[in-house]
């Protein structure tokens, strides 16, 4: 009943082929966006917004940048982490050697180091595919990690080896930094999400989104049909990396406030590629959903015992969160193995067809 199209007719291609052929689509993308806007920076606590809210948006832009590359352009990546800590460490290099250099630009720019990256280690993807891309990528994870580590330029000869985010200020405000209030942090990052992931659709439901597509189906005939496979695969690996690497700049500067190599290393790529998968690979929607699931149900879930006044040690409650995430991630993947993404084109399918059977 929510979804009734009665009235909705389609008198053209481009209608069918339309953002939203659905109108309540936008009424609810516009419910989203004006709780994430408007109602959660009035109603979050400082807690919310460095545990749920600036978290769940990083890692969903991260897995964004993943799912073009291995969703979208079928290219297997291990090396996400990596080149997060590549956009990181540019963004810090850029803010040390230019300190009047606007931190939004920063981090834009910082990406572009990344895709020069991401293009030198998918060159690869010339000669291989699939599993032995993965090992490429998973080479170029441990070398850059390593990498950050020795080379001591990076950091700034720091003793402690790590990154430290100074107080940088934008507009007169504190963004940056340990003086940064959550709230100018929040709406940096919902900003450059919001206008990445509008970037990402577009190309995505474009020419060179379609380029990917063929690759990613069928790369021979693609290539058969005059696709040029060098220009698609490292176009995917430079847009991806971008992405990510603006990620890794995000992750540290506006939510972290330090990172040490280790922070990168590959548990932090599993996890991004976790968020890929269970919110559905070539979807822009499910790495968000992927992101609420992997990131931010933990932390409600950890809540639960103390507003419930339940005695139950915080190990206790660690592991049952592990308990109860892991068997969630299964049972999604037992009912749909694409994704939460699908799951919900399901669910939005029967709501249209509603009372009929589907």
């Amino acid at each position: 009943m929510l979804y009734r199209t009665a009235g909705q007719f389609k008198t053209s291609y481009a209608a069918d082929h339309a953002l939203f052929p659905v109108r309540q689509d936008a009424w609810l993308l516009g419910i989203i966006l004006v709780f994430a806007f408007v109602i959660f920076p009035l109603a979050a606590s400082e807690f919310a917004f460095k545990a749920l809210l600036i978290p769940v948006l990083i890692y969903s832009l991260a897995a964004l940048g993943l799912n073009i590359l291995t969703g979208y352009a079928g290219q297997l990546s291990l090396g996400t982490g990596a080149f997060m800590g590549v956009g990181a460490y540019a963004c810090y290099k850029l803010i040390s050697i230019f300190p009047e250099l606007n931190p939004i630009a920063a981090i834009f720019l910082s990406g572009f180091f990344s895709a020069a990256i991401g293009v030198a280690f998918g060159l690869p993807s010339l000669r291989i595919k699939g599993f032995y891309l993965a090992i490429a990528t998973l080479a170029a994870q441990f070398f850059l990690v390593w990498l950050f580590e020795k080379w001591a330029w990076l950091y700034n000869y720091n003793s402690s080896g790590a990154i430290q985010v100074p107080t940088v200020e934008m507009f007169g405000v504190p963004a940056f930094g340990p003086n940064a209030l959550a709230i100018v942090q929040y709406y940096v990052v919902l900003g450059i999400v919001t206008v990445i992931t509008i970037a990402s659709i577009n190309i995505t439901r474009g020419r060179i989104g379609r380029i990917w597509k063929s690759v990613r189906d069928m790369d021979i005939a693609a290539e058969l049909v005059g696709i040029n496979l060098m220009k698609a695969k490292l176009s995917a690996f430079a847009v991806s990396s971008y992405i990510v690497g603006i990620a890794g700049a995000l992750f540290v500067f506006l939510w972290r406030g330090a990172a040490e190599p280790v922070v990168f290393d590959i548990p932090l790529s599993f996890r991004v590629l976790f968020i890929a998968i269970i919110g559905g690979l070539g979807s822009i929607l499910g790495n968000f959903l992927g992101a609420v699931l992997i990131v931010a149900l933990p932390v409600l879930l950890g809540t639960v015992p103390a507003a419930l006044g339940l005695p139950i040690s915080s190990a206790m409650v660690e592991h049952l969160n592990t308990m109860i995430i892991g068997a969630l991630i299964i049972m999604f993947l037992i009912v749909e193995p694409h994704g939460l993404a699908r799951f919900w084109a399901i669910t939005r399918e029967k709501l249209i067809m509603w009372p009929f059977p589907h």
